[in-house]
């Protein structure tokens, strides 16, 4: 949308105005994980003597204070083009998740550094 109607050279922020903060959403994540995948049939997780997903959760001390807050001021490109999300949060995250879980193979290979930035679907 942005593309088409924005004006040239302008900057929108796009957002879907479901501010949370950084541990809301990776708990909705291990909430969403245990619906698409129950933590007692992952075998990665029994490997590393973990019950639930909430027992992946580490903080680390670089980052003190970024638990708290992060919004994006999309106020703009709604006014402005009209834009509005086409999912709300909860509906964006579980059909994140499933992506994820159905895309396993690449997640593979991206943390195992093979991933070479090919696109997923252009295979014929």
């Amino acid at each position: 949308m942005a593309v088409r109607r924005g004006r040239v050279g302008e900057k929108y922020n796009i957002g879907g105005g479901a501010e949370r903060t950084n541990l809301q959403v990776v708990d909705a994540l291990c909430e969403q994980l245990e619906v698409c995948l129950p933590a007692e049939r992952n075998p990665a997780l029994a490997a590393q003597g973990i019950a639930g997903y909430p027992g992946l959760k580490s903080f680390v001390s670089d980052r003190p204070g970024h638990d708290r807050r992060y919004a994006i001021d999309s106020s703009k490109i709604r006014r402005e083009l009209g834009w509005r999300p086409a999912h709300d949060f909860d509906a964006g995250i579980a059909a994140t998740v499933r992506w994820y879980l159905e895309h396993r193979p690449w997640c593979e290979a991206v943390q195992s550094g093979t991933y070479r930035r090919e696109r997923l679907g252009l295979a014929s």
